[in-house]
């Protein structure tokens, strides 16, 4: 089925019915003169440039280093804000349905920073094992869009928060044949995984507090004190920030390790007059050559679009970078996906700038302070999936940290203070033993392959991978 996206009508329809799209450049368009901007975790200057492009640089201090700083998201963090800051109606808020986090004189077991899929599974999974469990971050909903293998959301006991599923899923690489997976592919209502995580934690008696967590220090107990906006204290025994990979403000990571890739994606969900692409088959990959009137160095590195063909009318197209050591900005990838429709829209139902790091180092397995999902570098470096091994391992990384607690619990006051420490080690090891160490730096090997793979080379290392034994 021929497809290469050439855009002169899909341009002209979606500028009129998704004017956001030069949003960016009319906001930016100040003849030189530098303006602030205030996001709603970093402060973002912006400037423009010769090239048409502008510029945006958020302020140092906000973030721990250069590698966190791009954790963020960098040159392109304006549009990580808009991401994150989308209105989701549906989504309930976390503080109508949580009881506050009560400040006095208990101390929690357990504080989770940061209310994503990841902080929200593992708050509930501990609750639920008699932990008392305080979660802390910003009101915020799921704003992106979450793809899943069928049958590995099946057994999380998750797929009634599936919306829609393709029987099979397809990858094109060049001109010849297509490539079918043999394997069932799902779209995550961010909706009602939203609701059931949150149902979850309700059900097992996690308190919350909306704040911002300012840093993490230590009491002359042992206990870890968790300071968040206005001077607010929350102690606890034992901190797990779960605050996504932009994390290093409150966590240390390994030294030397390797340097941070970003995979970048930029979609839209659309009404079209003709969907190209078979509704029952979800396409993993279309690495097919863009066809353009003028050739465009910009261009020739190796970029995918990811299409979930809804219905025959209905589609939502991303066009990904797998991975880049600095991230493909989200102007390239959308110039690139304009430039492969020529479908008339009629209607842009949803933008979604995906930003997500991949690789880097691993956190530092001494410290105090705990980690889980992006922020404990659980993102797979050579996919960035990383959703499901999330909510995977929360009930079994609740368990150990659940076991540690209750076993120092019976331990008098000066044995814990002189224990805390191991306490922590013995949760880091649970979370990254040997094994997965290991495994992990596999994975680098094969994010450092696709780094240095020009188009041409990603086919052939698909078309190999494709031909690989199920098992």
């Amino acid at each position: 089925m021929e497809y290469c996206l050439g855009a002169r009508n899909f341009a002209a329809m979606t500028v009129s019915s998704c004017s956001t799209w030069r949003t960016r450049r009319k906001t930016f368009r100040t003849k030189r003169n530098l303006i602030k901007y205030h996001c709603s975790s970093c402060k973002v200057r912006a400037s423009s440039v010769n090239a048409g492009r502008d510029s945006c640089v958020a302020v140092k201090e906000d973030f721990a280093d250069e590698e966190d700083y791009i954790k963020a998201g960098g040159s392109e963090v304006v549009f990580v804000q808009m991401q994150q800051n989308k209105s989701m109606d549906k989504q309930s808020k976390l503080a109508d349905k949580l009881p506050p986090i009560s400040v006095s004189d208990d101390v929690l077991d357990l504080v989770v920073i940061g209310c994503g899929p990841a902080g929200l599974a593992l708050a509930a999974e501990s609750a639920k094992l008699g932990l008392q469990v305080g979660l802390i971050g910003p009101d915020l909903p799921f704003t992106n869009n979450y793809g899943v293998w069928e049958d590995e959301f099946r057994d999380l006991g998750l797929e009634g928060c599936i919306e829609h599923v393709w029987r099979d899923t397809i990858v094109y690489l060049d001109d010849g044949d297509p490539i079918l997976i043999g394997r069932a592919y799902g779209r995550v209502s961010r909706h009602l995984l939203h609701e059931e995580l949150l149902r979850r934690c309700v059900e097992s008696g996690v308190s919350y507090l909306s704040s911002k967590v300012e840093r993490i220090t230590e009491s002359t107990s042992g206990h870890r004190l968790v300071v968040c906006e206005h001077d607010m204290v929350v102690p606890c025994r034992l901190v797990t920030v779960a605050s996504g990979a932009a994390s290093g403000k409150l966590l240390e990571y390994e030294v030397g390790g390797p340097r941070v890739s970003v995979q970048t994606a930029y979609g839209v969900e659309v009404e079209v007059e003709n969907n190209p692409y078979d509704p029952s088959l979800m396409v993993f990959m279309d690495y097919r050559d863009i066809k353009q009137e003028v050739p465009c160095l910009e261009f020739e590195y190796p970029t995918f679009l990811y299409v979930m063909p809804v219905s025959s009318t209905r589609v939502f197209f991303e066009e990904t970078c797998l991975a880049a050591k600095d991230g493909m900005p989200f102007d390239i990838l959308k110039k690139k996906l304009i430039t492969r429709s020529e479908e008339a829209v009629y209607e842009c139902i949803m933008k979604e700038w995906s930003y997500i790091p991949v690789g880097g180092s691993l956190p530092n397995t001494e410290q105090k302070n705990l980690a889980f999902g992006a922020a404990a570098s659980m993102v797979h470096p050579a996919t960035g999936y990383s959703v499901v091994r999330s909510l995977s391992e929360a009930p079994h990384y609740a368990s150990a940290i659940a076991n540690i607690l209750k076993q120092d619990h019976s331990k008098g006051r000066l044995a814990r203070e002189r224990s805390i420490e191991n306490i922590s080690m013995q949760a880091w090891n649970t979370l990254w033993p040997l094994e997965r160490k290991r495994q992990r730096a596999f994975f680098l090997f094969g994010l450092a392959l696709i780094l240095q793979l020009d188009i041409e080379g990603i086919r052939m290392f698909f078309h190999t991978f494709f031909r690989l034994p199920k098992w």
